[in-house]
């Protein structure tokens, strides 16, 4: 069975710009630190930066096609990710 699922752009875009809101970072580190055993070894995410994520972005729309992953399994399944 072969299965094909476009994700536009601009959903990349939105994610981006949800993924790299302050208040979201800083919940999700609040988080790392209450679930943490070790608060004095604790790894927090640092700042996500909106226009280097954008220049990655532009840039992968340069490589449509290319292959980000593909897997075969002994059973014949395969799973093949392209841009």
């Amino acid at each position: 069975m072969r299965l094909f699922i476009p994700v536009p752009y601009v959903f990349l875009t939105i994610a981006i710009m949800i993924l790299s809101s302050e208040r979201l970072q800083q919940l999700i580190n609040k988080w790392i630190v209450e679930q943490s055993e070790d608060k004095e070894k604790v790894f927090t995410i640092p700042p996500i930066d909106k226009k280097e994520l954008r220049g990655i972005v532009s840039e992968l729309k340069n490589h449509r096609g290319l292959g980000l992953v593909n897997v075969k399994a002994k059973d014949g399944t395969e799973v093949i990710v392209k841009l």
